[in-house]
């Protein structure tokens, strides 16, 4: 248990030191943008039936900001794995020089290969001042950098893969990356000032649930789309109809883990752990239970994370008095520990069904054995279709395997490109979204969207089994089927 206690001190620490630069960074962020200090030259109305590519600019200086929020490759965003080469590349880009930047983030990525960031930058290093379409990627770098690479991954891939190709009708595709801190309030105003900045054709983004939420009400008032690639909250299905997602709806996840429970374990009662802070974890906790109860089960106890007094020995044990035969566990990302705790505490002795937050190699690490044999619902798993040409491509291009974060954010990005293709406006990327019969292949089989902006595909149940994939001793692997 001392292992975990350092870890939720650790995260209780950094949550404090990030909330205090949040307010003035961003404030000042926002003041540049709201100035029109941009990489890109506003065009005519985006909504024009008139496709017009973006002329890049002069790019903003990041002299004035001690965080920066905003970057097309002129600010480092993403301060670890950087490289000299890489902080060569974006004072290259930041004078206009960008054959050097070119030279010195293709240098910067045969040292650091899976670096998304840097290689977002050298798709939009190559562009240079040549027309582009461009889209924005609004990532929790702040609070979650490993699931903000994984998703970039995931963008940079699609970006390269259609640059290659010649681009949209000739035209490139760039790309404005975004750190919104994970922070609803923050993704807000970037929504903002996303809608205020007519260049900007399309979102990937956001991360978590309830900060989607915060900003889809901006987005779907300024008439812009933004397809989250991660965000599972049903209450997403009633954002608007310029709101979309690559990932499944809780809907898929809640009610799979819950068969699962009742049909495959044979177990008749649960206790659920949850964050009731978070609209992720209460809306996967809300289908969970309502499918359970609904097909002849019990929920024994619900154990809310949130709450000053939890404490995961005296729940499990509670839970075990209640005669839970099985926890559920639907942390978000920010109460992932608190889980782990759970995990630890249980020991083994009750089967765990988990959601897709607990997907994280942190599980697999802190976790080991105690995890051995949870179940959880993910989107895509690689393994899952070991033959299709995404998980190859990303291997040779990242040269390791790939999440389904980066498997989602890649599909939302392909959505995008599909609807410049189509009309290269915002209304025209909308209208082609939700067309009957759009279909797009992605990372894991052709993306379609319901009417809602939900797609329309089940979840993969994974379980952790003791392998050598991840380096941890241990790997999430598909159920086999039966």
């Amino acid at each position: 248990m001392l292992r975990c206690g350092t870890l939720k001190a650790n995260w209780l620490m950094s949550k404090q030191n990030e909330t205090t630069v949040l307010v003035l960074s961003l404030a000042v962020t926002l003041a540049l943008v709201a100035a029109g200090v941009w990489w890109f030259k506003s065009p005519p109305s985006p909504n024009s039936s008139t496709p017009s590519p973006t002329t890049s600019t002069e790019p903003i200086s990041s002299n004035q900001l001690e965080k920066p929020r905003f970057s097309a490759g002129e600010q480092l965003l993403i301060t670890s794995d950087t490289t000299p080469e890489k902080e060569a590349a974006i004072k290259a880009i930041a004078t206009g020089n960008y054959e050097e930047a070119v030279a010195k983030l293709e240098a910067s990525l045969k040292t650091q290969r899976n670096d998304p960031e840097a290689l977002i930058y050298l798709n939009n290093a190559r562009i240079g001042k040549q027309k582009s379409y461009a889209i924005a990627a609004s990532m929790p770098i702040g609070k979650e950098v490993d699931a903000a690479k994984e998703m970039l991954r995931g963008v940079a891939q699609a970006q390269k893969e259609i640059n290659e190709l010649g681009g949209i009708g000739g035209v490139p595709l760039k790309v404005l990356m975004i750190n919104d801190n994970n922070e609803p309030e923050v993704a807000k105003q970037v929504a903002q000032a996303l809608v205020n900045n007519s260049d900007i054709l399309g979102v990937v983004g956001h991360f978590g649930s309830g900060v989607t939420l915060a900003a889809a009400e901006v987005y779907q008032a300024g008439e812009l789309v933004m397809i989250s690639p991660t965000s599972t909250s049903v209450e997403l299905s009633r954002a608007g109809k310029y709101i979309f997602r690559t990932v499944p709806s809780d809907r898929f996840a809640g009610s799979a883990l819950a068969s699962y429970m009742l049909k495959e374990l044979n177990k008749q009662n649960a206790a659920v752990f949850f964050n009731s802070e978070s609209n992720y974890s209460k809306s996967l906790k809300d289908v969970f239970t309502t499918t359970v109860f609904g097909e002849g089960g019990r929920v024994v106890s619900e154990y809310d994370f949130a709450s000053s007094d939890f404490n995961a020995a005296d729940a499990v044990k509670e839970a075990m008095q209640l005669e839970a035969e099985v926890l559920m566990l639907a942390p978000n990302s920010a109460t992932l520990e608190q889980a782990l705790f759970v995990v630890q505490v249980n020991d083994g002795r009750l089967p765990m069904l988990a959601g897709d937050s607990v997907y994280k190699f942190k599980t697999l690490q802190i976790g080991g054995k105690d995890a051995e044999g949870m179940v959880l619902g993910v989107p895509w798993h690689i393994l899952g279709d070991p033959d299709a040409e995404f998980p190859q491509a990303a291997n040779r291009l990242w040269g390791a395997d790939v999440n389904w974060r980066t498997a989602l954010a890649y599909d939302a990005t392909q959505a995008l490109i599909a609807g410049l293709k189509q009309n290269p406006t915002r209304k025209g990327i909308q209208e082609t979204l939700v067309a009957s019969g759009f279909s797009v292949p992605g990372a894991g089989g052709e993306i379609r969207f319901l009417p809602s902006g939900d797609r329309n595909q089940k979840v993969q149940l994974v379980t952790i089994k003791p392998g050598n994939r991840s380096g941890s001793d241990y790997d999430f692997v598909p159920l086999s089927e039966e």
